[in-house]
């Protein structure tokens, strides 16, 4: 395809949005070099390269079957329905697979939540969705979620807010919002959430169901819709432990297209459930139970979750560590920035090696420019202020945030050398309604765990007015069996909804 050179005028206009001028004699160079550049990018296009992802070839049976009506989606948890067959064996055989609606399957529409990606297609399957087709997984559906996930409570997608499972006039929890709430349909056995700033975790506590954001880079992000990849995680959401650790046993492990691993450890996880917790050392984080927005029924229902683990043979002491208790106000540094750049590249990201997603970018530019003011305020919120604080600041800030990550990671691996695991609420309130707009902050406990990078899970705890409460557990990188271990004890002990 013949590439168009930009005439004078577009060259200064693009060389004024850089705060340079040029002389005359520059524009005409310009003029000049430009279109001779083109040229050589005309033989790169014109190249018909072989996807870096999987295009599915292997599994072709693939069906779209549309979007669900009220009476079988009353949550509005579903996006589409559609059929995509894996192997016929494996460890997830027969097993009923939902996926974010940021997750790209082959021939399946994907929006990220938003109208700027309505139409888009993926060519590619993400690298999770090969390796649990490969397991004889089924994708049977793609789920609602926060516009472009810049939201914590299920409200701002452009298909309309999802409802919580235990009762609709509350929030289920963002972003993976669907994700969470689809899990009480039957015909899904398990979902896949990404988590950011806690948006595998909040919807998990919120909606009553087990969810797990692993060790940063354990789980390839490859053919996911980021954020800002330095956050980017994506786990399994299931109704219970042991589903979660099977499906975390089969999308962990090194991907060569995932720029965010670096060396990644893998465990048995359903295997390793079995192992008795005798012994384990559990730290109760008191800044966990002092946030913002704190109610006092989730905290009773966590302190006696905690008590019952130590029942079953966990040592559990309370500890302090300080420095959590404002954690997660380093997100708002890093989430605007990293989103605003990440939109200067069409969500694609630069300067790595891993795997890109051109026509998802070209989809992204293209739609951002048509239907951007159709976006929700928060991620207008996101770009607006993620671009003022680069030019005004020139990414100082981001810079920073990112250089002290490793201060806070020491600063909970210093705990974590005494204790096998930590444990706070994973939002200290219940749901909120979809009609209140009350300002806490539901990512106080979930977002410092985004920045450190540690293992961390929600699994329902108790129930309270009618609202499920979560308990998060925390633990040392790459030793998330430790967490689904005491999660599943705790489960397996207790009929949480009786509590």
């Amino acid at each position: 395809m013949a590439l168009k050179s930009p005439d004078r005028n577009e060259i200064k206009r693009i060389a004024g949005l850089n705060k340079l001028e040029l002389s005359a004699d520059e524009l005409d160079a310009l003029e000049r070099i430009i279109p001779a550049q083109l040229t050589v990018l005309e033989r790169l296009d014109a190249i018909t390269a072989e996807p870096r992802m999987d295009s599915g070839a292997h599994y072709p049976d693939r069906t779209v079957l549309g979007r669900p009506d009220q009476k079988t989606d009353p949550l509005n948890a579903i996006v589409m329905r559609c059929i995509v067959k894996g192997a016929p064996s494996g460890k997830l055989k027969g097993m009923k697979i939902g996926l974010k609606d940021s997750v790209c399957v082959a021939g399946i529409p994907a929006t990220g939540g938003s109208a700027v990606l309505r139409g888009f297609v993926p060519d590619e399957d993400a690298t999770i969705v090969t390796r649990m087709l490969d397991a004889g997984a089924e994708i049977v559906a793609m789920l609602n979620m926060d516009d472009f996930a810049l939201s914590g409570d299920g409200r701002t997608s452009h298909y309309g807010p999802v409802r919580n499972p235990h009762n609709p006039n509350y929030c289920s929890g963002g972003s993976s919002c669907g994700s969470g709430a689809a899990l009480y349909y039957e015909g899904i056995d398990a979902t896949i959430g990404t988590d950011q700033g806690g948006s595998i975790r909040i919807p998990a506590s919120w909606s009553g169901v087990v969810g797990i954001k692993p060790t940063y880079g354990l789980v390839p992000y490859t053919g996911v819709m980021s954020i800002d990849p330095s956050l980017d995680h994506v786990g399994p959401m299931a109704r219970s432990v042991d589903t979660v650790a099977q499906v975390l046993e089969v999308i962990a492990g090194k991907d060569p297209l995932d720029q965010r691993q670096r060396e990644v450890a893998v465990e048995p996880y359903r295997d390793l459930l079995k192992k008795s917790i005798a012994g384990l050392k559990i730290g109760v984080v008191r800044e966990g139970f002092e946030q913002p927005g704190a109610e006092p029924d989730v905290s009773t229902a966590v302190m006696r979750a905690a008590a019952a683990l130590a029942k079953h043979g966990a040592k559990v002491s309370e500890i302090s560590i300080p420095e959590h208790s404002n954690a997660a106000d380093w997100i708002f540094a890093i989430v605007p920035e990293g989103m605003a750049m990440l939109a200067h590249s069409k969500l694609m990201g630069t300067h790595h090696s891993g795997a890109y997603l051109p026509k998802l970018g070209e989809h992204f530019g293209e739609g951002l420019a048509a239907r951007g003011n159709d976006t929700a305020i928060t991620v207008k919120l996101m770009l607006i202020l993620g671009e003022y604080m680069r030019e005004r600041y020139h990414g100082r800030l981001y810079a920073k945030a990112q250089n002290l990550r490793g201060r806070l990671t020491m600063r909970y691996d210093e705990a974590l050398k005494e204790y096998d695991a930590l444990a706070m609420p994973a939002t200290p309130m219940k749901a909120q309604r979809i009609d209140d707009n009350s300002p806490y902050s539901m990512i106080t406990n979930t977002a410092p765990f985004d920045i450190t990078g540690h293992p961390a899970l929600s699994v329902p705890c108790a129930k309270s007015n009618g609202l499920p409460v979560g308990l998060m557990l925390i633990g040392r990188h790459f030793q998330d069996s430790t967490i689904l271990r005491l999660a599943h004890a705790y489960e397996q002990a207790i009929d949480w909804q009786k509590v």
